[in-house]
């Protein structure tokens, strides 16, 4: 495997190469097509890449880095050899590692870039700490856990001059981009109004935790696993895939879909951090008149209201809702009786003063209602496309990383995916913030459960990252981490 020593500044590498081919022939430097044919891409030209949590989406993140010709998968992390197997495989001249700790400190000095694609829990810190070592970054959506990791990631980024991209590949598909030229264009109006759905969980939420009764599989280690989690024994079904469904984990169905579908409005209407924000989920009854209380759990539904100051500074706020579970907002009514609302299962409605725009996941397919007219529209194009399109989110940030920090714009680096993971985060703070105990005494005198958060609506005080009027609920904005493990 070809290695090679790297501060995470390519064209520091590149000058140093350039000198000694200068220094070698003594005249000028032989270019390199030459010398590797047509199509030839030099070793000194392709970036290094570190993976951490290579199975599932993790493999075909590195595939995808791969394929673009201009990357090598130098370096294989995960904690679950299972998971890790195809990778294993499909890189075999990758060395492989379990902790990622222990890839950083032995191997910093030989890989340019990580690509980070573990359970939510986990991303802030395996991402911070490969920032704080130069390396350029793409970490998969939600980019963290909780609203304080992703503002020190976004922070980290640029005081560390690295390249960053979240992974929330519809940002750099045309569907975005055709929107953003339709509103800008005037075609819908004044927009007051968004609805985002998704079909998600299809995992189990709003259930009590199970009974641990399994061993823990010789490939797995667990407690690696865990990470930044507290420490409780290990159940089945757990890992790979519903861990999405506790909050020690994962974020829910907001954290798992909702940077695919909110980012074309966040796009579109140039939304950052929300003001307020308000909810209701949906009940999971244990007997016939009590409703269960799953405090670690997701609920198996929600309907949440965030509400954005409205970018162009005039007019009212922008209330956007999220629903998920099987909610969804009605059928517009310029929508055909057989037509297909979003993409069935999930989808974004946008609604302005003249008209309504639709698209379904990842920004595909957008349409203007009705959907006839979509056809009939001729607006100039404004925003150049990405090569490949979604496809070509990966190959964007590879290219970006070779070129160096600022040198290439990139669909959804930390500046842009940041804001947006909070957003997703603070709605998350009105779920959890509905399920909070408290007690009272009632008017025969004994102590009485309520639930306070269900009644208020969240204010939301961006800059200091605070709940100002129900403080219960920003013990989920920071959380502890057990030692061995921090920012």
């Amino acid at each position: 495997m070809k290695t090679r020593a790297t501060t995470g500044n390519q064209n520091s590498r590149r000058d140093f190469i350039k000198k000694s081919a200068i220094t070698a022939v003594g005249i000028s430097i032989v270019p390199r097509h030459v010398l590797g044919g047509p199509g030839f891409t030099a070793p000194s030209d392709k970036l290094l890449i570190a993976g951490i949590g290579v199975g599932g989406k993790g493999e075909s993140d590195l595939t995808s880095f791969y394929d673009s010709g201009k990357a090598e998968i130098a370096f294989l992390c995960d904690v679950d050899d299972r998971r890790a197997a195809a990778s294993v495989q499909r890189f075999p001249k990758a060395k492989y590692y379990k902790d990622y700790r222990e890839l950083f400190d032995k191997e910093a000095g030989n890989f340019d870039a990580v690509c980070v694609s573990t359970p939510d829990h986990n991303h802030a810190v395996q991402t911070m700490a490969a920032i704080q070592r130069g390396k350029h970054v793409y970490v998969q959506k939600p980019l963290t856990h909780d609203i304080y990791e992703a503002r020190m990631l976004t922070e980290a980024a640029q005081k560390y001059k690295v390249v960053s991209q979240m992974g929330n590949q519809g940002a750099s598909g045309d569907g975005v981009r055709k929107m953003k030229e339709w509103y800008e264009a005037g075609l819908i109006g004044e927009v007051e109004e968004v609805y985002v759905w998704t079909n998600r969980p299809v995992w189990p939420q709003g259930i009590s935790w199970p009974a641990s009764n399994s061993s823990v599989p010789k490939e797995l280690d667990w407690k690696l696993w865990l990470g930044t989690a507290p420490y409780k024994d290990y159940v089945d079904g757990l890992v790979p895939f519903n861990w999405r469904g506790w909050w020690d984990y994962g974020t829910g169905a907001l954290g798992d879909m909702g940077c695919h579908l909110i980012e074309p409005p966040f796009s579109v209407l140039g939304l950052k951090y929300p003001k307020e924000v308000e909810c209701s989920v949906g009940s999971v009854y244990v007997d016939e008149f009590k409703r269960g209380y799953f405090p670690e759990s997701c609920p198996p539904s929600s309907h949440v209201i965030m509400s954005f100051e409205n970018p162009k500074g005039a007019g009212r706020d922008i209330k956007l809702h999220w629903m998920d579970g099987g909610i969804k907002p009605m059928r517009p009514e310029e929508l055909g009786p057989e037509e297909i609302f979003g993409d069935g299962g999930n989808g974004v409605l946008i609604v302005g003063s003249r008209a309504k725009m639709m698209c379904g996941t990842y920004g595909v397919n957008p349409r203007l209602l009705t959907t006839s007219e979509t056809d009939e529209v001729n607006v100039p194009q404004k925003y150049e496309r990405v090569a490949g399109g979604m496809d070509g989110h990966y190959a964007q940030w590879v290219d970006a990383a070779i070129a160096g920090y600022g040198e290439k714009a990139l669909s959804s680096p930390f500046k842009i995916a940041g804001p947006l993971t909070e957003a997703l985060l603070v709605a998350n703070l009105a779920i959890r913030g509905y399920d909070i105990q408290k007690t009272r005494k009632g008017d025969d005198g004994k102590d009485q459960v309520y639930y306070p958060g269900r009644d208020i609506k969240l204010i939301w005080d961006a800059e200091n990252m605070k709940v100002t009027n129900f403080d219960d609920a920003n013990q989920f904005v920071k959380r502890d981490y057990p030692d061995g493990f921090s920012l």
